[in-house]
């Protein structure tokens, strides 16, 4: 099946908006609000229609010049087959397209084999499988030498619980005796008294008697002496467990005899680590974990000895002049966030003054892996530059979709998938889950503490455990955000209004439960969880409300990504271009006048913010999400299409016979994949690659078939409907079958490039560090990890840099699935970074009016400083105003839509412009074309967009 539009037929009957109100002579909602900061004292427009005193008065308050500030970093993720010395071939092509950073993913050494660099062994030590620090030093050497720099990845949350660190190894060795017995986050005393002084070791793969039983866990000698092998993982002994008057140990604890086990079983009781079966950690574990990765453990980095062991090294390499600043890896599962990144940003900058030349007193970059809601915001409390990225690639990704087509989007979702609950009901049954299985230890751990602050007053001891257990609960399970930062002076204003939602939440509760009501018990805990400050107390009971406060802020933040990303995201499917790590799928779209806000303020406050729209985390690529975006201006089409789809390819399913046959939500989230990630150069009648593409879908419909754990998880897993749902998948992908997938995705697939480079220009001029995660500067049709992170052709991407019409913007666009189009967007982007540095480090940003009928198909503003500007437009929401390409009928591709919009579209919607540049000669960064401003500052788009989708234009 096919779409039944042309590329620009304008009359559709698709549900999308074509106009704002108000005809031709409308102007954008926020085109008077912003006309007055555009012009300059006495510019104003020659018409009647908007005036514009005043163009950048806001100058003076903007941050003052910042040193250090990386104008554009590449994000590299560095494992054993793609090493540091691996990395240096690239550095003179990063140059070339302008990035001035490399960004690298952990460079710590981690556990052997590892894919990714956060399960660190040793803070340090530079990971040897790397190229170890001598190649760490090569590869700065290669980046001073194109006046570049890096920016590192740190992992100061937790380690790997790996026979390879030497810290856990200790641990398990010598129990709380082990000078490392507090740098973990262990519970010594948990409420299970067989687990005191021993920490948990829940690795096995069966439970423990079995695999006692069975000969899977043994005692050993090896080089360093006798150790227990469990399921061929070592475990050490402590001294003077073994005896050794035994004259074969080997045969005294051999577990084929009962006298072997008995002797074994003994042994290890007297160790200081418990071996358990995998599936007891959620119950039972008395550490912190990684969200419930039992392989990472929780490290107290809010000790001060552990906080030099853990940055000792890193702090050298900075003050050394090896790297210019620092990422921090998931900071809110940390005791302290707050106070860890003012020390950090404090160490930082004592070490700058002696840093070498010229990088001798830069202001040191900091930014943080964290996730705002939608309404929040660094405060000043945060001392970094700003977030990883994440809360603009939900803006960026939300302001490209059609508010016209949620509701036919979500009829089609409700109505294929059986289910009309919202994204906010299917959270928080996702987070009842959580709570019930996959964290009641946690949830335990924090009640406990709650209950030993109640038990040290004589006027609050008659709670139980049992009725903190129930309020608990309610709030946990309404929290509206990943946590709140409460100390020793109390909750911050901000943190209150968020406890306060989920306290209305759980009262709300309690009122309705006719059993009893836990109000007076919520209030008395909103005090204890940080409502109250510290000082006064006394001191037993000020460390036992640091405690409970503790526990809670730290389980907030796992409980909350775990039901969103990867749950709730599994089984919501309405669109999955905004089932993305940062945002909110109940959020369908955000305004473009909203969408200014955000930049506004992060160029006030956060002008130093990083800014991504891929990353090593994502759900799916930044295009596979741009082309799945352009279903909601097309949602009658792709209704059509999804239901003859689902008819023709699931007859079963669709009718709901068949008890193995795969559930509809799950094939309708499919076939958006499938349709989404389609590979531009895939033709359905190419047998060897529909194989390969399935292979990829098929990995992430496991993944996503598990996370869900609905019809199937990774705890307990259902083969039998994996099966099916491998087999419908199969079945699709076959020579035959796959034309209709792959008809709509071909042609949906230029509107879908118009929004990957709106997206792309967008990130790259907008206020903030614009970030290129690795091979993106060419297609990003990825999936879920482990597609993200496949090895990248950078010999292709360098040379279709140097290629003789790279900048031939129309041989460009007739060659556009080849990628090159997007990486001159980047390079040319990143070329106006380079050439005007302060002004995107520091210039204020203004949306610019927009008159005429088609003004909400655009975004357009002005970066400003001084007498530099740069003019900045990026289409939205003209995937069905494209022209077709005229080419060679034989060609597969004629009559299909070129990412190129038809000038007709436009008809007389223009920007308006600073008086100052009437009739001025502006230069487009990406095109290398000249725009000519009308004499009344007038700027028409089906001039400055007629013969490329996205311009970023200056005078000269």
């Amino acid at each position: 099946m096919t779409p039944r539009h042309s590329c620009t037929d304008p009359s559709r009957q698709d549900g999308l908006a074509a106009a704002p109100a108000g005809g031709d002579a409308a102007t954008t909602p926020a085109s008077t609000a912003t006309a007055a900061a555009i012009a300059n004292t006495t510019d104003t427009v020659t018409t009647d229609i908007v005036a514009m005193p005043q163009e950048a008065s806001n100058t003076s308050t903007m941050p003052a010049p910042q040193t250090g500030t990386p104008r554009a970093t590449v994000r590299l993720q560095f494992h054993e087959g793609y090493t540091l010395d691996d990395a240096i071939s690239q550095v003179p092509y990063f140059a070339r397209l302008g990035i001035s950073h490399v960004y690298a993913s952990p460079l710590t050494r981690a556990r052997r084999g590892s894919t990714h660099g956060y399960d660190v062994v040793d803070h340090a030590q530079v990971n040897p499988e790397l190229g170890g620090e001598a190649a760490l030093r090569r590869l700065v050497r290669a980046l001073r030498a194109h006046d570049m720099g890096l920016i590192l990845d740190i992992v100061p949350n937790h380690m790997a619980t790996s026979p390879d660190n030497p810290w856990w190894w200790s641990v398990l060795r010598d129990g709380r005796a082990s000078p490392h017995a507090t740098w973990f986050d262990i519970e010594w005393e948990p409420a299970d008294t067989g687990l005191h002084g021993k920490v948990l070791a829940p690795f096995l793969g069966k439970p423990y008697g079995e695999a006692l039983c069975d000969g899977d866990i043994r005692l050993r000698l090896g080089d360093a002496g006798w150790y227990i092998d469990a399921h061929g993982a070592p475990y050490p002994l402590a001294d003077g467990t073994l005896d050794t008057s035994v004259p074969d140990p080997a045969h005294a604890y051999d577990t084929t005899t009962s006298a072997g086990r008995e002797r074994l079983h003994e042994l290890l009781e007297r160790q200081a680590y418990r071996l358990a079966w995998w599936r007891s950690a959620a119950d039972e574990i008395n550490w912190r974990r990684f969200f419930e990765i039992t392989d990472l453990i929780g490290v107290r980095v809010e000790q001060t000895e552990v906080f030099d062991a853990v940055h000792g090294m890193v702090l050298g390499f900075y003050e050394e002049g090896l790297i210019d600043g620092l990422r921090v890896d998931h900071v809110d599962g940390l005791s302290d966030p707050l106070g860890y990144c003012a020390r950090l940003r404090g160490e930082l900058e004592a070490r700058s003054p002696r840093r070498p030349g010229a990088l001798a007193g830069q202001t040191p970059y900091l930014v943080i892996e964290k996730i705002l809601a939608s309404d929040e915001i660094l405060d000043e409390r945060w001392k970094v530059d700003g977030t990883t990225g994440y809360d603009f690639m939900d803006q960026v990704g939300a302001v490209l979709h059609d508010a016209g087509g949620v509701g036919p989007i979500t009829d089609l979702w409700e109505t294929l998938a059986r289910d009309t609950r919202s994204f906010a009901e299917i959270a928080d049954e996702s987070r009842e889950l959580m709570l019930l299985r996959h964290f009641p230890a946690e949830r335990y751990a924090a009640a406990r503490a709650l209950h030993q602050v109640a038990a040290l007053d004589p006027m609050t001891r008659d709670w139980g455990q049992a009725a903190i257990l129930r309020v608990l609960w309610q709030l946990l399970r309404g929290f509206p955000v990943y946590r709140t930062y409460a100390d020793a002076e109390g909750r911050h204003a901000l943190d209150q209004v968020r406890f306060d939602a989920a306290a209305a939440a759980a009262h709300a509760h309690f009122r309705s439960d006719r059993d009893g009501d836990d109000g007076p018990l919520l209030e008395l805990m909103g005090d204890w969880l940080g409502g109250q400050p510290l000082h006064g107390l006394p001191a037993e009971q000020q460390a036992a409300r640091a405690l409970a406060t503790r526990r809670f802020q730290q389980l907030t933040p796992p409980l909350t990504a775990k039901s969103l990303e990867d749950t709730a995201f599994y089984r919501y499917g309405r669109l999955l271009s905004r089932n993305e790590v940062g945002a909110d799928p109940g959020e369908f779209h955000l305004a473009v006048e909203a969408f200014h806000r955000g930049c506004s303020a992060r160029a006030r406050r956060l002008p130093r913010a990083m800014l991504t729209t891929a990353t090593h985390d994502h759900k799916r690529g930044e295009d596979t999400r741009a082309r799945i975006m352009t279903l909601s201006e097309v949602p009658t089409e792709w209704s059509r299409f999804a239901h003859d789809w689902m008819h023709v390819h699931a007859p079963a399913t669709y009718n709901g016979n068949g008890q193995l046959a795969p559930h509809p939500a799950d094939l309708y989230m499919l076939l958006q994949t499938l349709v989404g990630a389609w590979p531009l150069d895939l033709r359905a009648d190419d047998a060897a690659g529909l194989q390969a593409y399935a292979e990829r879908v098929g990995a992430w419909q496991l993944k996503a078939l598990r996370e869900a754990k609905v019809r199937t998880s990774w705890v307990v897993p259902d083969e039998s409907y994996e099966q099916a749902c491998a087999d419908a998948l199969d079945a699709v992908m076959q020579p035959g079958a796959a034309d209709d997938i792959a008809a709509f995705a071909h042609r949906i697939a230029a509107a879908g490039a118009v929004n990957s480079l709106s997206q792309t220009l967008l990130r790259l001029t907008v206020p903030g560090v614009p970030d290129l995660y690795q091979g993106t500067e060419f297609w990003d049709y990825s999936l879920v990890d482990p597609d993200n992170r496949r090895p990248v052709d950078y010999a292709a991407r360098a040379a279709a840099l140097d290629a003789e019409d790279a900048h031939d913007v129309d041989r460009l666009l007739a060659d556009w699935r080849s990628g090159r189009v997007k990486q001159a967007v980047v390079h040319g982007a990143l070329g106006a970074r380079r050439a005007a540095p302060d002004l995107y480090a520091q210039g204020s940003y203004v949306p610019l009016p927009v008159l005429g009928s088609r003004g909400d198909h655009i975004i357009a503003f002005v970066r400003s400083l001084g007498d530099q500007r740069a003019f900045v437009l990026a289409p939205r929401l003209v995937g069905t105003h494209l022209r077709a390409d005229d080419g060679d009928a034989a060609d597969a591709d004629a009559g299909l839509c070129l990412p190129r919009i038809d000038p007709a579209f436009w008809e007389s919607t223009a920007v308006v412009l600073p008086h100052r540049y009437a009739g001025a000669t502006l230069r487009d960064a990406l095109s290398g074309r000249e725009r000519r401003v009308g004499a009344d500052s007038i700027l028409p788009l089906a001039e400055a967009l007629a013969d490329f989708p996205v311009a970023l234009l200056s005078a000269y």
